[in-house]
């Protein structure tokens, strides 16, 4: 027994632990090694298009991975009066629009289909599942036909109602995944208390997966925001256009001025980044949220 004693507190001395330190930090020194090398090449292109936007397009064709001479905060401002204004609001309200209906809608059908038993069931899971193999190039003439249908062509619908649609499927399933880690337990006792479904739904399964939720924001942001074939085809006047459409035609209206449209190309992809920083805690968690069941 002793020297069992003796044994333990010999694994345990301040020696041991720090060498099984050393080993972690040695063990753990290339992994950073390849996230450091993948952050440089991820973050590099962006560290360029930010100085070469505070440029004229002369030094941007003499020297453009230099810093600036001069920094032109002038450039932003010539983007933001000549056009990506418009185009900015445009996308702020197709944004906010399609993450509102995809986030509720999605969070609605997982609801369903967790928490109800009814015939066509699974087979309404697998069309869902089904969903996310449809390529929004096969789709996009019968599409395009039925939006004239409804009447809805160059209108901010035109692209609500198809983002709404396309992202649907993923969302369903991701909210899915964790609505199941719900404990029929904690439903069950609402439901004695006295909640209806909807209360039950709105103030117990919403509450509790807010991060998954905030998570399918994130994910429908970043592809309503730089979604460029539906905005180009579905929409016709300068007034509606969003940002990816909106530049193609600004560069063309500024006659190839590269300092302000990099400017432009800035003020475009700023939200997205600002949207992902602040909600990266949630969207961790969302993601790892339903991981094991589902």
């Amino acid at each position: 027994m002793e020297t069992d004693k003796a044994t333990v507190k010999y694994e345990y001395n301040p020696g041991t632990r720090k060498l099984f330190k050393q080993k972690a930090i040695l063990g753990s020194v290339p992994l950073y090694t390849i996230l450091l090398f993948y952050f440089i090449i991820i973050a590099y292109p962006l560290f360029w298009m930010i100085i070469n936007s505070f440029k004229t397009t002369e030094e941007i064709f003499s020297n453009s991975w230099a810093l600036p001479q001069s920094w032109l905060v002038s450039n932003y401002v010539h983007a933001w009066n000549t056009g990506i204004s418009g185009y900015f609001f445009n996308s702020a309200l197709v944004t906010v629009s399609t993450c509102l209906g995809t986030v509720f809608l999605s969070a609605l059908g997982a609801y369903g289909l967790t928490r109800f038993n009814f015939k066509g069931k699974n087979l309404l899971l697998i069309f869902c599942m089904g969903g996310m193999m449809l390529s929004p190039q096969v789709s996009l003439v019968p599409l395009y036909k039925l939006i004239q249908v409804l009447g809805i062509h160059d209108t901010y619908l035109a692209l609500i109602l198809p983002y709404i649609a396309y992202r649907i499927p993923i969302t369903i399933l991701l909210i899915r995944a964790a609505f199941l880690e719900v404990p029929k337990e904690l439903e069950e006792s609402a439901f004695l208390d006295g909640c209806n479904t909807w209360s039950v739904f709105t103030k117990i399964f919403i509450p509790l997966n807010l991060p998954i939720l905030l998570t399918g924001v994130v994910l429908t942001a970043y592809f309503t925001w730089n979604e460029f074939m539906f905005a180009l085809i579905f929409i016709d006047s300068e007034a509606l256009k969003t940002i990816p459409a909106g530049l193609m035609q600004f560069r063309d209206a500024l006659q190839t001025n590269w300092g302000v449209l990099l400017a432009g190309l800035m003020i475009s992809a700023t939200p997205i980044i600002i949207l992902f920083l602040f909600m990266q805690k949630y969207f961790i968690r969302g993601l790892a949220s339903g991981s094991v069941k589902g």
